[in-house]
């Protein structure tokens, strides 16, 4: 398909990576928990849109660039763990809502200005991870054919491979923490707990990123 090689083991290996916990997925998670699944889904978007950036710049070969010059790979990796960082220390210092306070009940002008915020929050996050143009450019070849692949449009049917199963993984998540966090909003302490939780998470992957 499209010069694609076992594109199903392609679509498994997808999906496996993204069942994997990292900071796009933990973001998600998060602003889902806090704001409702409408967040969530806007969230996704932000991880898919930057994920492009990733895969485009992979396709020129800036993967081949930033490994040329460690100094500017290393500048943008601590530029992505500060950012992480941030965003870790911001949960733990958020107020979880009273239980009146149900995810998603704002008025129109507050949900615009969330979803803009949502959306950029997870596109920087997912843009301030180098390793990924680095983990595109190595992934790829793996299932190319070279005596029959299609060029641009072999890149083109993969990146949107990996897009589709991002946001069907990704909403079917949204929608099982909705329907978790719906149920047991009148629990504060619960939200507190997760808050904290994924706040601390992030630090980490933070500090993970900036040390490796």
């Amino acid at each position: 398909m499209f010069g694609i090689v076992n594109y199903p083991t392609f679509v498994l290996t997808v999906l496996l990576f993204l069942a994997i916990p990292g900071p796009g997925l933990l973001g998600i998670v998060a602003a889902t928990g806090k704001n409702g699944q409408r967040a969530g889904f806007v969230s996704t978007l932000g991880v898919v849109v930057g994920d492009w950036v990733h895969m485009m710049l992979a396709g020129i070969g800036v993967a081949a660039l930033l490994q040329a010059n460690p100094l500017v790979f290393k500048v943008i990796q601590y530029l992505g763990a500060v950012y992480l960082i941030y965003i870790g220390v911001t949960l733990l210092r958020v107020k979880v809502a009273e239980p009146s306070a149900l995810p998603g009940q704002r008025s129109p002008g507050q949900s615009v200005d969330a979803g803009t915020r949502d959306f950029r929050r997870l596109f920087l996050i997912t843009l301030m991870n180098p390793k990924a143009i680095v983990f595109y450019m190595a992934f790829f070849p793996l299932f190319i054919n070279p005596a029959e692949h299609h060029g641009a449009w072999t890149l083109l049917a993969m990146g949107v491979t990996v897009s589709c199963l991002t946001m069907l993984f990704c909403f079917a998540v949204v929608l099982l923490v909705n329907v978790i966090t719906t149920r047991l909003k009148q629990h504060v302490w619960i939200g507190k707990i997760a808050h904290k939780l994924a706040g601390v998470t992030l630090i980490g992957f933070g500090i993970k990123l900036s040390t490796n």
